[in-house]
């Protein structure tokens, strides 16, 4: 199966020049998860994967070898219960980031910010402190903040959906002055108030660092439209993925003037053959800790609108993957899925895997070659 290289918009150039995830390369690839316990699967199943420093970093200088473009963490406060309290062992993903970009060269380190959980002049400075740490490597995720029991661990009730995104409009607007601004300023909201607010130094990348949004709902993907250079898309399908690529770029242009790049999460499982990739997957399930993923999904199910589907069709998809795409084959079979994926419009998918160390490294060698001669990688 062959790319068409064509298909992929690149988004506006002045934010985005010399950044790893905006580089040449056709599909862009990155690892999602690997600062939280279990990563993307809840699960008992047997796995070398741990949430340990030197483990971490061993994941990161992994992926920095093999080219990818970018690490991509899971703000988490609080565990999600069950037998394996899934994510509930986490590392911070702003101080994550900035240990990371001290380790690696190339890859771009992402900061993901529950915003009501972290003030925007924090959030600013230390995003700042990151872009410097790795020389303009640093992407920041906004997260409105969806998961009710961590809200409440901050001792804040839990706003309305478009509420939320009602406060990251203004929260994202004070972090860009302070990324810009060379005086200080204030700025008097319906959600916040700063008094006299300055930053320096600013950013290396110019005019700010690049940000990310996962925004689904017609309120996320406006937000997303108006103010990031990435939306992070939920699909489950390669017809689903084209028509919410077309759709995404075409609000971003008809409503703000705006190019916007559209890439997604995956769960891959690839072995040797197409049998030895679904006993993985069954054996995941077996072992599956499905009261958590009953927590999980309960609570998506209230409070998002990204995974409704998901939360309909039964528990397997969030004990295996967190609900994300999930690619099972041999590597052949994956090589070919996320082609087509790259066919139907995404510019990158950020992976997990239930053991990343051991994976990353047979993927490389058995599914690398394989984008790389149809074209999708270099």
């Amino acid at each position: 199966m062959t790319a068409d290289v064509s298909s992929n918009q690149s988004p506006d150039a002045q934010v985005r020049e010399g950044m790893p995830l905006f580089n040449d390369q056709v599909l862009k690839l990155g690892l999602f998860g690997t600062n939280c316990s279990g990563g993307l699967t809840m699960t008992e199943a047997e796995t070398g994967y741990e949430v340990s420093w030197e483990h971490t970093r061993a994941i990161a200088k992994q992926a920095d070898r093999m080219g990818f473009e970018a690490l991509v963490p899971i703000a988490r406060w609080k565990g999600f219960g069950g037998a394996t309290d899934f994510n509930g062992t986490n590392f911070d993903t702003y101080t994550w980031a900035a240990g990371l970009a001290a380790e690696t060269e190339n890859i771009t380190l992402v900061s993901t910010s529950h915003l009501p959980t972290t003030h925007p002049i924090v959030a600013a400075k230390a995003s700042t402190t990151i872009d410097h740490i790795s020389g303009g490597r640093f992407a920041l995720n906004l997260v409105m903040g969806w998961f009710t029991p961590e809200m409440e661990m901050f001792g804040a009730g839990q706003r309305g959906h478009d509420d939320r995104y009602r406060f990251g409009e203004e929260w994202i607007q004070i972090v860009r002055r302070l990324w810009s601004d060379d005086e200080p300023f204030d700025f008097d909201g319906e959600y916040l108030v700063v008094n006299q607010a300055i930053s320096k130094p600013h950013p290396v990348q110019k005019p700010r660092p690049i940000l990310i949004n996962a925004g689904n709902s017609p309120a996320g993907l406006d937000f997303s439209a108006r103010n990031v250079d990435i939306n992070f898309a939920v699909v489950h399908s390669i017809d689903q993925a084209h028509e919410y690529t077309r759709r995404v770029r075409d609000l971003a242009r008809n409503r703000y003037s705006r190019d916007l790049s559209v890439m997604m999460s995956a769960f891959v499982i690839c072995r040797e053959t197409e049998q030895e990739a679904r006993n993985v997957r069954q054996a995941i399930l077996d072992a599956g800790d499905y009261e958590g993923a009953r927590n999980l999904a309960e609570t998506l199910g209230i409070q998002s609108a990204s995974f409704d589907t998901q939360v309909k069709a039964g528990l397997d998809p969030f004990v295996l993957s967190f609900g994300a795409y999930t690619i099972v084959g041999n590597p052949e079979q994956v090589a070919e899925e996320l082609i087509a994926l790259s066919n139907a419009g995404m510019d990158g998918v950020i992976i997990g895997f239930l053991d990343y160390v051991k994976e990353l490294e047979f993927f490389d060698r058995r599914v690398m070659p394989l984008l790389r001669e149809a074209g999708v990688r270099k």
